[in-house]
């Protein structure tokens, strides 16, 4: 399969680009600096989701078959900051975390209206049920709002063959973690958690190597957590 995968650079991302092209896949990758191996795009620019597009277009010799919508931010906005911080925080959460996986799905459903069908795995988070953390409403907003895309692409488009999943995973494990698991932190995130540790990037990466590959049709629409049962919907 052809499958473009955006923030790959590190994390669930970096693992799950990693596990795809490891299952013999012709993977393209996304990253904000991009480098020698993964497209450059900042998503907080509106023509970004258009340019990377037709780049993977370009290097996956025309043909798409799968996206994943993996990129995100997960910044602080308190309610205590200035109107104008408030406000900027949670345009740039919207914008990238939900606006620009949009706006890629909106270009995959054209492009799988033309080739036959295809596929999209929609990297959601825990919070978009739970919530999150005071300094994190727009964060958990964003992602409730890709499990209401997900839903909605896959029931508006299963007859033509296009599919959608969203894969919700708690605290995971990456370079972006280890410090603060490590710390005073960890013990309060693991009391949480019934399994008693929390997912590794690799674990969430074959749920999305399954969504993507290998889920069957008629589970299209469906939302699987990963998160050691300390969320259970």
């Amino acid at each position: 399969m052809n499958i473009l995968i955006t923030g790959a650079s590190r994390g669930i991302g970096a693992a799950a680009y990693a596990l795809l092209k490891s299952r013999g896949h012709d993977v393209v990758g996304h990253s904000t600096r991009g480098g020698s191996e993964l497209i450059g795009g900042d998503l907080e620019d509106s023509e970004a989701p258009s340019l990377i597009w037709d780049a993977a277009i370009d290097r996956l010799d025309g043909k798409i078959d799968v996206l994943v919508n993996n990129a995100g931010i997960y910044e602080t906005a308190d309610e205590t900051a200035s109107d104008e911080d408030w406000q900027r925080a949670w345009a740039r959460t919207m914008t990238i975390n939900l606006q620009s996986a949009a706006d890629l799905c909106r270009l995959a459903i054209r492009h799988f209206r033309e080739t036959g069908g295809g596929r999209i795995v929609n990297i959601s988070s825990r919070a978009a049920y739970r919530g999150d953390s005071p300094q994190h409403w727009h964060y958990a907003a964003s992602k409730a709002g890709m499990i209401g895309m997900t839903k909605s692409i896959a029931r508006g488009y299963a007859s033509e063959g296009i599919l959608a999943f969203a894969v919700t995973p708690g605290f995971t494990v990456s370079e972006m973690t280890a410090d603060y698991l490590e710390g005073r932190g960890g013990a309060k995130i693991l009391a949480e958690i019934p399994l008693g540790r929390v997912a590794s990037t690799d674990e969430v990466a074959e749920v999305i190597r399954w969504a993507a590959t290998e889920a069957p049709p008629s589970a299209t629409g469906a939302v699987i957590d990963v998160n050691g049962a300390s969320y259970v919907r």
